[in-house]
């Protein structure tokens, strides 16, 4: 008899990414004098706080690393947001090392204000991952997020009013080189503690989840059941199926903006007004973002109301003063051209 088929949908899923893994490590080997060499066995590292998600997924890919030749380890963050914290960190550690995982370890960071309590944990977390990935010579990091993670993450998008890009979720390849990587994004949130309850795996549900002060929180266990119960079953797998197709129109914009950026520049490399306002709007909004970031705003922070005021110094020009954006930038328009600069 074959594993349960909850177990058996998240080790196909975590199979499949570590299988992309090992075929782009093929193709980077192109060289003959490479081709002779083995390469070497690549290291992948899976982010774990103990839930259920993560605890499907660390066990997933210890089953599965083994069987095609690749190292598999773990890390978890200890944010030190509530009592207890590094001792939940030490017991996740301890779960991790009895898969068999290895190297395992516990990274406690300080949490900011920036951007609200969930944007600045996030961000510190990231930036722990980056840290312990480039510590390790990590070829990857594993994810957590499931298809419910994903829906989510799209209302919230929407209920930002932050266009296409926002809307396309989470991806399952992001960060520098592709380093991160979400097996689960068409697996729901059942599925894994289904696969963590059979396999009696102990999991950790983290009182932050259903504390009604976080928006995802409120969402979680207040909107998305309300729009089930307004609009039937389906709601999640609806938004998850709208955030792959606006990635896929998303991505087919930002190539229109890259290839377009260069011919709105003049020739100090100032964008000019008069070939920004000839584009469609939304491919010149992406320039107008690409150049808000270049100049020092924070992406996160930056938002659609941000740039469509921008927008409106190329098509609403009235003589109008500035535009101040996140991150001390500001926008302004001199003698027919768009200036984006620190101010």
């Amino acid at each position: 008899m074959g594993p349960h088929p909850a177990v058996a949908a998240i080790r196909l899923a975590v199979r499949r990414v570590l299988h992309d893994i090992l075929n782009e490590q093929h193709s980077r080997t192109t060289t003959p004098d490479l081709q002779r060499e083995r390469p070497p066995s690549p290291l992948v590292l899976v982010a774990c706080s103990g839930g259920a998600d993560s605890m499907a997924l660390a066990s997933a890919l210890a089953f599965e690393a083994p069987k095609l030749g690749i190292r598999a380890g773990g890390i978890t963050v200890d944010h030190g947001l509530q009592p207890g914290s590094d001792l939940r960190a030490a017991e996740v550690v301890l779960r991790l090392r009895e898969l068999g995982l290895d190297p395992v370890e516990s990274t406690a960071v300080t949490v900011g204000r920036e951007g609200g309590p969930e944007a600045a944990a996030r961000d510190a977390r990231y930036a722990a991952l980056d840290a312990a990935a480039q510590r390790h010579g990590a070829t990857a990091v594993l994810l957590g997020h499931t298809r419910d993670d994903q829906a989510e993450t799209v209302l919230l998008g929407l209920a930002r009013g932050s266009g296409t890009r926002s809307l396309s979720g989470m991806a399952a390849v992001s960060g520098a080189g592709g380093r991160y990587r979400r097996p689960f994004l068409e697996i729901d949130r059942q599925t894994a503690r289904r696969a963590c309850m059979v396999q009696s795996l102990p999991v950790w549900d983290d009182p932050h989840n259903a504390d009604p002060a976080y928006t995802r929180s409120r969402l979680r266990h207040e909107g998305l059941p309300a729009l089930e119960k307004a609009l039937g079953k389906g709601v999640v797998e609806a938004l998850a199926r709208t955030a792959q197709l606006s990635r896929d129109d998303a991505d087919a914009l930002d190539a229109w903006a890259s290839q377009a950026e260069s011919s709105v520049r003049d020739a100090t490399g100032r964008l000019e007004c008069a070939k920004l306002y000839a584009l469609p709007p939304a491919v010149r909004r992406r320039i107008l973002r690409r150049a808000a970031i270049e100049a020092g705003a924070p992406a996160g922070s930056l938002f659609a109301r941000h740039i469509e005021e921008v927008d409106r110094l190329i098509t609403g020009w009235r003589g109008q003063g500035a535009i101040n954006l996140p991150g001390k930038v500001v926008a302004q328009r001199q003698g027919g051209r768009l200036v984006i600069r620190q101010g």
